[in-house]
């Protein structure tokens, strides 16, 4: 009896195998969320009880996707290495990294010893996953219409090393954060190239991909929060990333946020990268004052606490009606 219910419950839920990585970029999300309100803290001087319940809420769910995943990886091996050979999807892999690199930052409010460790590990893979990912491009042979905003997410996790560590105490974190910082970059500015001529002279992307495409702004805003964290303040390159940052949300935001564009996995895509536009915002408009940016960046916590309350709602009925986890 406890067998036939087992197999009638994966039947309505769905099945691991089909688990797909790209749900990571929700803990980015998150986890970015509870970055953001910790900022709004000390702008707004609301309470942290939100940033508290949205971090442990990151942390949880990094748990229960990773354990996923793993089980995923043990009972399902070729289902993984098709989803990292993947050349679209394959990607996705690159959000891994970068939650924890998030993570550390949202557990390093708590304890600093604890954020370093989580810290390390974050940078290790980060660079690990640019390597790979780079490596791969390097081959040849790759079709310019997989050149999509995905393609941005393992380049963007080394800019986060930064983010995450530009306060780490470590003598050598200095040069580990010069270099992310250097490779992300110029990395960062090449595939936003390819990608630019892809969604310019090719076809359009599936509709599936189409809120993926909100990720072209994480390279701007990311980088201004790991350049303004390496330099210990904003200057005017710093402001001219957030800027163009924040035109090319506006531009992306009417492409994306239609109801044609049916709700899925992919949309947490969308996540993340409005996180960095928050946190940016937020920063930006501490240091330079000015009534018209704190407004806007309370629009843009605004905005973001919406969308991921609605993805994080969406996600949750996809779930149980067994349509997120089935092939």
């Amino acid at each position: 009896m406890q067998t036939m219910a087992a197999v009638q419950k994966e039947r309505s839920i769905g099945s691991i195998q089909f688990l797909p990585v790209n749900l990571f970029a929700a803990v980015m999300g998150i986890s970015g969320l509870s970055l953001a309100w910790r900022q709004a803290s000390k702008l707004f001087g609301v309470p942290t009880i939100i940033a508290d319940i949205s971090g442990m809420v990151a942390v949880l769910l990094f748990i229960v996707l990773g354990i996923g995943y793993m089980t995923k990886w043990i009972l399902y091996p070729q289902k993984v290495k098709a989803e990292f050979m993947h050349p679209v999807f394959g990607n996705f892999f690159g959000t891994i990294p970068i939650a924890i690199l998030l993570l550390s930052s949202v557990l390093g409010s708590y304890s600093q010893q604890l954020g370093q460790v989580i810290w390390i590990i974050g940078t290790v893979l980060a660079l690990a996953a640019c390597f790979v990912f780079v490596s791969r491009l390097l081959n040849g042979n790759l079709e310019p219409v997989n050149k999509v905003p995905a393609s941005l997410i393992p380049v963007v996790g080394t800019l986060d090393i930064p983010v995450a560590g530009g306060t780490i105490p470590f003598p050598w974190a200095h040069e580990i954060n010069l270099l992310s910082l250097a490779i992300g970059g110029v990395i960062a500015l090449v595939f936003f190239t390819l990608i630019i001529s892809r969604l310019i002279h090719h076809a359009p992307m599936a509709t599936g991909l189409t809120p993926s495409m909100i990720i072209m702004i994480a390279p701007f805003e990311v980088g201004f929060l790991g350049y303004t964290n390496f330099v210990h303040g904003i200057d005017a390159f710093a402001g001219m990333l957030f800027y163009f940052g924040l035109f090319l949300f506006l531009v992306l935001f009417f492409k994306v946020f239609k109801k044609s564009i049916p709700f899925g996995a992919s949309w947490w895509g969308v996540s993340f990268p409005i996180a960095a536009l928050s946190n940016a915002a937020i920063k930006y408009a501490m240091h330079v004052d000015s009534w018209l940016l704190i407004v806007i960046s309370a629009i843009i916590l605004a905005l973001l606490s919406l969308v991921i309350i609605v993805l994080f709602i969406r996600t949750l009925k996809l779930l149980f009606n067994g349509s997120l986890l089935h092939g």
